[in-house]
């Protein structure tokens, strides 16, 4: 009994066994492509938080069938969400102007720089691809140029600024200047005693539009560090200031530090004298003056932000000025800024017509905002700033005074924004 037991155990061990090779030899039919897709998503599984994992898998796949590398490939590319693709970034028909952005930056400033320009690209030169020209008063690094390079839709060039122009005059009396600088740090007056803002001031009112890069180019638009642009623009203003035959355009205006420019208008009223021909009929006097010319009221267009013609400020009209303001000796003795000298020269050599209020390009430069008046404005272009922070019915905004100069009616809204 226990003989046939054991025999009967012997017969089922070698039916099982039989059994088990019949499987595994059948299994070798299994179609390769499920083999292929269940060690796939095997590896997949584990990859997904082993990046280094998928080039691993492009290899080995290539290795045994080149069509199916091909498709891994681009699967990894169409997957990707950062994608780079050029239909998402259309190009705007229609001609360009002659025209560039200029920014006047140093080596340091490169990832300040890369947020101004992020906002421009993103808002507007995306679909127009024009020029960017950068300016330093050193030599641009590697690091600078390929950052900013890479973040442009057009063309950048890369200038530096001749020693004469970022420096003092033999005209200025040294120990003067240096006298002034302390008194005003002293008073702690901003920028008082700093030498490059200076510099800077002098540079960007007399020099920059005459820097070899920018003499091919007729229309600019000014770009600092760290500005932010809030909403889309549809349109060229390049082309609009063309059109429209503007000269000098806005976003904010203010008051400017009377510490600042104490006898900056004693000069002006000097150059006057001597050059009235340069006075255009109907200009905007009565923007920067309460009394016709008397006494100037400090109100001036923030030039941080500026579109406009370089032919004017190349003109023989603008040059006599500067030109006379620079021997006079503001930018040292005192601490004459381009914003003030930029807008009483628009306000005198231009008609009133020939200087444009953007209200629909929203602004930041720490710390005032211009934030287009009007909801409807606001949603059509797809604006992100806080109405609450529109600097312009500001008690110390001088737009007010612009719009009433030009006749204007104040934009839908702007009761609710004062």
């Amino acid at each position: 009994m226990a003989g046939t037991t054991r025999y009967l155990r012997y017969i089922v061990f070698a039916f099982v066994c039989l059994v088990i090779v019949f499987f595994i030899s059948s299994s070798s039919s299994v179609p390769q492509s499920y083999a292929n897709k269940a060690q796939d998503l095997i590896k997949d599984s584990s990859s997904r938080w082993r990046g280094s994992q998928a080039e691993d898998v492009r290899e080995d796949t290539s290795a045994s069938n080149p069509a199916a590398a091909d498709d891994a490939a681009a699967a990894v590319h169409t997957t990707t969400p950062n994608f780079q693709s050029t239909t998402l970034r259309p190009t705007a028909p229609g001609e360009r102007m002659n025209a560039t952005f200029v920014t006047l930056a140093r080596n340091s400033d490169v990832w300040e720089i890369a947020r101004s320009i992020r906002q421009v690209e993103d808002r507007f030169n995306h679909a127009y691809n024009y020029d960017w020209v950068f300016l330093n008063d050193q030599p641009f690094d590697e690091q600078f140029k390929k950052v900013t390079s890479a973040l442009t839709s057009g063309k950048t060039k890369y200038g530096e600024i001749p020693k004469e122009h970022w420096s003092f005059p033999d005209f200025i009396d040294q120990d003067k200047a240096a006298k002034t600088r302390a008194d005003m740090a002293a008073r702690k007056i901003i920028y008082g005693d700093s030498v490059s803002y200076r510099h800077m001031c002098r540079y960007e009112s007399g020099f920059f539009f005459r820097h070899p890069l920018l003499l091919d180019y007729e229309w600019y638009w000014r770009v600092e560090p760290s500005i932010e642009l809030f909403c889309d623009i549809a349109y060229d203003p390049f082309k609009f200031m063309a059109d429209n035959k503007k000269k000098y355009s806005f976003v904010l205006s203010l008051y400017e530090y009377v510490e600042t420019i104490p006898t900056l208008w004693d000069s002006t009223k000097k150059w006057i004298k001597a050059n009235p021909q340069h006075i255009a009929q109907d200009n905007s006097m009565n923007f920067l003056s309460d009394d016709g010319g008397e006494t100037y009221n400090h109100c001036h267009f923030w030039s941080n932000f500026e579109v406009g013609n370089l032919d004017w400020l190349r003109s023989d009209a603008y040059i006599s000025y500067f030109d006379f303001l620079d021997h006079e000796g503001g930018f040292f003795y005192e601490r004459w800024g381009d914003a003030p000298v930029h807008s009483i020269a628009a306000g005198l050599m231009l008609p009133k017509d020939e200087i444009h209020f953007f209200n629909d390009i929203a602004y930041y430069h720490v710390p005032f905002t211009h934030c287009p008046t009007g909801e409807q404005k606001r949603l059509d272009l797809k604006c992100h700033c806080n109405p609450k922070e529109n600097f312009d019915w500001n008690g110390y905004s001088c737009t007010n005074r612009y719009f009433e100069l030009n006749n204007m009616p104040k934009p839908e809204g702007y009761e609710k924004e004062q």
